[in-house]
């Protein structure tokens, strides 16, 4: 039996470590929009407790709800790229497959002319 970690085949690892990526950067944009509003109320002294606890909790759901947002925006504009991209890739491989057909036409086309004066010439 081998040792050590092993990929499924089927990718429910990379999907499992996508989701626990995913949650770790949640944890830690939560702990730092935490590190955020305890910051922003130590600057307002004169809050009391509840008040301070309230202006955190809402500090801390705009900034989750900002960044929620953020990374929204960022999958939408990943994806229309990678649609870009893909659809550039499919140009160039189309063109690039049409060159070499017309280049190994081409070399045909000479091999079987060289052949037909060799032929000639031969009798």
């Amino acid at each position: 039996m081998k040792r050590g970690w092993h990929p499924a085949p089927d990718g429910r690892d990379s999907v499992l470590a996508a989701e626990a990526e995913g949650y770790l950067l949640a944890r830690v944009h939560r702990e730092q929009a935490q590190r955020e509003a305890e910051d922003l109320c130590a600057c307002l002294p004169w809050l009391t407790t509840a008040q301070a606890d309230d202006l955190a909790h809402h500090y801390i759901r705009q900034r989750n709800h900002l960044t929620r947002l953020m990374f929204q925006e960022t999958l939408r504009r990943a994806a229309q790229l990678r649609q870009e991209y893909e659809s550039r890739y499919a140009v160039l491989r189309r063109d690039l497959l049409r060159r070499h057909a017309s280049v190994a036409s081409a070399v045909l086309a000479c091999a079987a002319g060289l052949s037909a004066v060799a032929a000639v010439f031969a009798r």
